[in-house]
């Protein structure tokens, strides 16, 4: 009988569970409705909001948790990277999110090849400091830049390289623990002689060994008989490691236990030599079936990974846009398996792989083959291969698509009879998945389109699920090859093992949680499969008035907040540009994901009730700096950017904003005035007592020096010059005089004008004064940016007609232009037009092919996050490399300005924080006879007040490469 958490858990118990743990701990201790909203759903299907949430600054403040949550009788769910697909992340408990701060490698001993880690570690920060060593802990998935170790060991997770090294099992020394109970221990192998000396000592853990080989000597001989001997048994408890020829290693029985049985408090991991060279070969077949039939033969040739993709997974990557210059790579065919081969040197890693291009030569269904040499390519084809999850969630023209059937394991060498059974299984119910994942290890990944949200569609999924688990249980595998059961999964175990080790794995849990507290409903005796649905049939979510169209969601503000998988690619904290807010707290709420959980708990009336109005999202979204990463560098497209200014621009109807949305958010009428007065404005925001005063009424922090505005500006020179003479037949241009480089610095605008013409076209400007609005974005002023951005469309409207190509050299304009106006104008032509005939200054000069003049100094170049997420950075690459040099691109992400953001005296020091993690380190450390290239005011700002080094924008450089007799 299904076990439920303690009945009667109301608000009443957990505000004295909770001001017990705020006496007896050091730790965060959050039981807000926003925190509990927060940690409500996970990477899967599921939502279960929790009692409440805390945040452990030491290994003491958890034992302190446990011990408060058992005299409260509440229930307990320790939290990694909260990435789970199968629903063993969210829980009617108390959260323990080690990840903030339980996140350290204790120590490395290269010369055991072992390391000791917190549990709330980053898989990729032990990788990166035991490669210092020449070692790796060897499973990697692919969330490997955000998932935690702890994670991963509650769910034995594999990846890529498990071929190499097993599941994380196979890699775990041994682990500290502490039961509901209370009891620390640090469990591992045990011999003879250790069981003897714990029986001696008496007491719990006597008492927990002695049952742990009483159960083990009862069903030895059926875990021998029932448990699959393949690379990726990851469903049940670990039971096998029990056995007398596997060392009764306690550690790893509780490996993949998902939290129901005990707490792990830290680790201790072997760690095995990392590849010095690695090769990649890339096969392509027929289709999908008949690269998984060569599995067995590619893996006699010894390969570090073997991972395989099918032409669907290409399609919808194809449909999204989704790395074009990747997918180019790959060799022709339906059906790709990636084959990585390591060795001592790249000599060793190629001869490897070249023999088994030379086996395969000789081999029944030969493939089309392409060995890569350039390390820049191998990693865009791992891209493609990470990018699975992403690629086929939300495709266009197709059903959204769910986990649920996700990672399936069969022997390796059944790969492809098994898929064939799987795709005639899908086709009877009518379901569609791309089919990609770890083929050298038998497991495959794939989300189907599962109708969820009606009860016919439910029956349907139940029958697709038990079909589906006779099918792989047939085929001699597992219901999960690396994402574990967790509720998804979970009922289905009595088919793969029968009811006797059943009664098993109900006593295992039992020995160590015999209270049932340990994440209730998971694994075990669990939670129906449809139960507790994220957006089943009972999800109705409000009809809401909305500012922007959301034409990619079906016009929906609740489908585009909901867009979130929970894969966590924002907690990543090194590369890309999302997301600068999480990495400079390590906090969820500020996180893409928290941001985006937390809009969809609003829309569904849960534990924030009071919608556009909740506090708890006004919090969590004032630190997002707009900087739009996401909008590239998530996988399913969430754009926080539109969402904030959105949620704005509601919270704030009829109410005061803060100070510095006037300040900063009127920025370009401020200018105005100041233009005609220019001196006037520079003493009053630059004199010492009546500058902190301007700062402090604006709500501007009065550590920041406000740039000066110009003596003339840019409008003003351009009206003043005599025009260059051109031909006739000149292509003309529309240079956009954006409010930063207008009226603070004309030298950009003034250079791009030389440039422009010494590329033979003619310059004009607009007749008017217009603004992109964009600082308006930022601060939801949404109705007053659509009035101003209806008049620029009046003033373009000719020149757009006319096909005008508008030219402009912020890229948070020309963003603007192509993102947020058609939305805000969906039904307007101009709008349009104007998105279409925008470019930036590179993507224009690239685009009619100019040849800029050579010039050879050094650049490092801080690309502005919307020339990233929105615009075409490579077109600025292309014509840098034309212009010759040495380029050195930064890859810290934000540089932490974005706009008035670190401005604003409430983020300025977020704003510093964030600037310090890469960006302004990096700049420090060129050599000063580096030129800084940053087309953005704000990424010049930033790097100007940081560093005291002065950054040019791509304007000003190709000026000053341009002959004398054009530059003047």
């Amino acid at each position: 009988m299904q076990r439920q958490p303690p009945s009667g858990f109301d608000r009443k118990r957990a505000e004295a569970l909770a001001a017990e743990l705020r006496r007896t701990t050091d730790a965060e201790v959050r039981f807000d409705g926003g925190s509990r909203a927060l940690y409500a759903t996970d990477g899967s299907i599921y939502r279960q909001v929790p009692i409440g949430v805390v945040v452990p600054r030491s290994i003491d403040d958890v034992v302190a948790t446990i011990a408060a949550c058992r005299r409260h009788d509440a229930p307990l769910l320790a939290r990694g990277g909260g990435t789970s697909l199968a629903g063993q992340c969210c829980n009617v408990a108390v959260v323990v999110d080690f990840s903030k701060y339980l996140h350290r490698v204790l120590s490395i001993d290269p010369g055991a090849r072992r390391a000791r880690v917190q549990p709330g570690c980053v898989l990729d920060v032990l990788r990166d400091a035991a490669e210092a060593h020449a070692l790796t802990f060897g499973p990697d998935p692919s969330t490997h830049a955000h998932n935690t170790l702890g994670g991963m060991i509650g769910n034995d997770s594999c990846g890529v390289h498990s071929v190499m090294s097993g599941r994380t099992v196979d890699n775990v020394r041994s682990l500290d623990i502490v039961t509901y109970d209370g009891v620390r221990m640090t469990v591992g192998p045990t011999s003879d002689d250790e069981y003897r000396r714990i029986q001696r000592e008496g007491g719990r853990r006597a008492e927990i060994y002695r049952a742990l080989r009483d159960l083990r000597d009862r069903y030895a001989d059926e875990i021998r008989r029932r448990y699959p001997q393949i690379p990726r048994r990851v469903s049940g408890f670990n039971l096998d490691e029990l056995l007398p020829e596997r060392g009764f290693n306690v550690a790893r029985a509780l490996v993949g236990s998902e939290g129901s049985c005990v707490t792990v408090l830290g680790a201790e991991l072997d760690l095995v030599d990392s590849p010095r060279a690695r090769s990649l070969l890339v096969l392509g077949y027929e289709d999908v079936f008949h690269a998984a039939d060569h599995v067995p033969q590619i893996l006699e040739h010894g390969p570090i990974g073997l991972e395989g993709m099918d032409h669907l997974l290409i399609d919808f990557m194809q449909r999204k846009h989704l790395h074009p210059k990747n997918r180019a790579l790959l060799p022709d065919g339906g059906g790709w398996l990636l084959v990585e081969f390591g060795g001592r040197d790249k000599a060793d890693s190629d001869q490897r792989a070249r023999a088994l291009m030379t086996a395969l030569r000789d081999a029944d269904d030969t493939p089309s083959m392409k060995l890569f040499d350039d390390p820049d390519e191998e990693k865009l084809l791992w891209k493609v291969r990470e990018a699975g999850l992403g690629a086929t969630a939300f495709v266009p023209g197709e059903h959204n698509t769910h986990p649920g059937w996700e990672d399936a394991a069969v022997p390796p060498a059944r790969v492809g009879a098994y898929l064939r059974e799987f795709r005639q299984l899908l086709s009877r119910y009518d379901y569609k998945a791309a089919l990609y994942g770890h083929f050298g290890d038998g497991c495959i990944h794939c989300r189907i389109d599962f109708e969820l949200a009606t009860e016919p569609g439910l029956a349907k999924w139940r029958a697709f699920m038990n079909d589906a688990a006779d099918l792989v249980v047939r085929h001699g595998g597992s219901l999960s090859g690396e994402h574990g059961d967790g509720q998804v999964r979970a009922s289905l175990l009595p088919k793969m093992y029968g009811d006797e080790l059943m009664a098993a794995f109900r006593a295992f849990k039992a020995i160590w949680d015999p209270q049932h507290r340990m994440n209730p409903g998971k694994k075990i005796e669990p939670y129906p499969m449809d139960a507790n649905l994220r957006r089943g049939p009972d999800f109705r979510p409000p009809l809401l008035r909305t500012q922007f169209a959301y034409p990619d969601d079906a016009q929906s503000f609740n489908h585009a907040v909901g867009r979130c998988v929970g894969v966590g690619n924002c907690r990543n904290e090194h590369g890309g540009v999302m997301c600068p807010s999480y990495r400079g707290t390590r906090e969820e709420r500020y996180s893409t994901r928290g941001r985006a959980h937390l809009l969809f708990e609003m829309t569904k009336h849960g534990p924030i009730d009071d919608g556009f109005s909740s506090d708890a999202v006004h919090d969590a979204l004032d630190l997002c700096l707009a900087c739009k990463g996401c909008k590239q560098d998530c996988p399913v497209d969430v754009d926080m950017a539109t969402y904030k200014a959105e949620f704005m621009a509601h919270h704030y109807r009829r109410r005061l904003r803060p100070r510095s949305a006037y300040s900063m958010g009127l920025i370009w009428w401020w200018s105005r005035l100041a233009t005609h007065l220019p001196r006037l404005a520079n003493f009053i925001l630059q004199a010492p007592g009546l500058g902190r005063l301007a700062k402090r009424i604006g709500g501007i922090a009065v550590q920041r020096a406000m740039p000066r505005y110009a003596t003339q500006s840019f409008v003003q020179w351009f009206r003043s010059r005599r025009a260059t003479p051109l031909p006739a037949g000149a292509r003309e241009v529309l240079l956009w005089p954006d409010t930063w480089n207008n009226f603070f610095h004309p030298a950009p605008l003034q250079a791009a004008v030389r440039v422009l013409e010494a590329a033979g076209c003619r310059v004009r400007i607009p007749d008017v004064p217009l603004c992109c609005q964009r600082p308006l974005y930022a601060e939801g002023m949404l109705d007053l940016a659509r009035r101003e951005l209806g008049r620029v469309l009046d003033a373009l409207a000719v020149d757009l007609a006319r096909g005008v190509t508008v030219v402009g050299l912020e890229p948070s304009c020309i963003a603007s232009f192509r993102d947020e106006l058609p939305r805000l104008f969906p039904a307007d032509e101009r709008a349009r037009r104007l998105a279409a005939q925008s470019l930036l200054l590179s993507e224009f000069l690239d685009g009619i092919g100019w040849e800029p003049p050579p010039f050879t100094h050094s650049l490092v170049v801080q690309a502005h996050c919307h020339h990233h997420a929105s615009l075409d950075v490579d077109a600025e690459r292309r014509l840098l490399e034309r212009l010759g040099g040495r380029i050195n691109w930064l890859d810290g992400g934000c540089c932490g300005m974005a706009g008035s953001f670190g401005f604003r005296a409430s983020t300025y020091a977020l704003s510093q924080t964030i600037g310090e993690h890469a960006v302004l380190p990096a700049v420090r450390a060129a050599s000063h006879d580096t030129i800084v290239l940053a087309n953005g005011f704000s990424c010049r700002e930033q790097i100007s007040q940081g560093t005291g080094r002065q950054a040019l924008t791509l304007a000003e450089i190709l000026d000053m490469a341009l002959p004398p007799y054009l530059a003047n």
